[in-house]
């Protein structure tokens, strides 16, 4: 009975450490590295993301970066994940990092039902300028200029490959680069005076509602079907997945719609820290929690949503 009972205990402690090993990962993934790259979508979403991971036991760090830094850190296993691969109108960046492998791109979108392509304010729409063959008729009183963010955007690089190729006979314009918040200033001053301008617009953005905007029509072959409609996905190093499991698990549980998008974004572009943005978003709406944490535990092993509530202050 004795030799038994010590066979059955010698299993259950098999077990239990057979699971301690299980939920803990290698001390190399407690850090976890973000790409950021001054889009307010991808600050909300960042700022979710470091948010439940340091509730989870990690410790999260943001990296600035533009799209193509973005993936060259991904690739070079100098950043672990970046949650802002806009596709269609990223794929000719990302391009060269699938072909050799150098980046994974999870399967499921963190976020659909997006948009982005050109917009102009719903005025100038009705003055007919409704299309991306309307905007050269517009050159004077756009003064040549279509605005864009930042440097290295796939947006920018969009528009230059038109205005290069002529393409809507958009030859003889100048792409403006900025940042986000630069080209919604130039927007403004535009909204203000009642004049025309052409900019890069997408959704989910607070732009939607903030001003009356119209998508152009007719970008198809450049911005992608249905006035660019999108997806967002989120990309990690090939091998990320096997090396820290817990945080791959919930990478692909983290999925976003357009309206926690804008309510996230909202706040961000009103200066709010993203962090203190989701956390108070995530105790206002802690249901999401059991989806965005399912299967998911802590860094050594714990519950992890019991963990992230009490870290956000629930």
């Amino acid at each position: 009975m004795k030799k038994l009972q010590s066979i059955a205990g010698l299993g259950l402690l098999s077990c239990v450490l057979a699971q301690a090993a299980w939920a803990q990962e290698p001390e190399s993934c407690k850090q976890v590295r973000f790409a950021e790259i001054g889009w307010a979508d991808i600050a909300a979403t960042t700022g979710v993301a470091m948010t439940l991971t340091e509730g989870l036991g990690y410790k999260p760090r943001k990296i600035m970066a533009s799209v193509p830094i973005a993936f060259t850190g991904v690739k070079n296993s100098q950043i672990d994940v970046f949650l802002g691969y806009w596709a269609p109108s990223m794929d000719a960046v990302i391009e060269p990092f699938t072909k050799d492998g150098g980046v994974k791109v999870l399967p499921t979108p963190n976020l659909e039902g997006a948009k982005y392509t050109l917009a102009v304010p719903t005025y100038a729409a009705e003055a007919g300028l409704k299309s991306f063959q309307d905007i050269a008729k517009f050159k004077d009183q756009l003064g040549g200029k279509i605005y864009g963010i930042e440097p290295g955007n796939d947006g920018n690089l969009l528009i230059e490959q038109m205005i290069k190729g002529d393409q809507f006979g958009l030859g003889g314009f100048r792409m403006v680069e900025s940042s986000e918040a630069g080209m919604l200033v130039q927007v403004q001053r535009a909204v203000k005076k009642k004049e025309p301008v052409v900019f890069l617009g997408w959704a989910p953005h607070p732009m939607n509602t903030q001003y009356d905007i119209t998508y152009l029509s007719g970008g198809d072959e450049v911005f992608g079907p249905d006035y660019g409609a999108a997806k967002v996905y989120t990309v990690v190093p090939p091998d990320y997945e096997a090396r820290c499991a817990n945080v791959g698990k919930l990478l692909n549980n983290l999925q976003f719609s357009v309206e926690i998008e804008s309510q996230l974004m909202e706040k961000v572009l009103e200066k709010q820290d993203p962090a203190e943005v989701a956390k108070n978003w995530i105790k206002a709406n802690p249901q999401m929690l059991d989806k965005w944490l399912a299967g998911v535990t802590t860094y050594d092993g714990q519950d992890g949503v019991a963990a992230v509530k009490k870290h956000v202050g629930l």
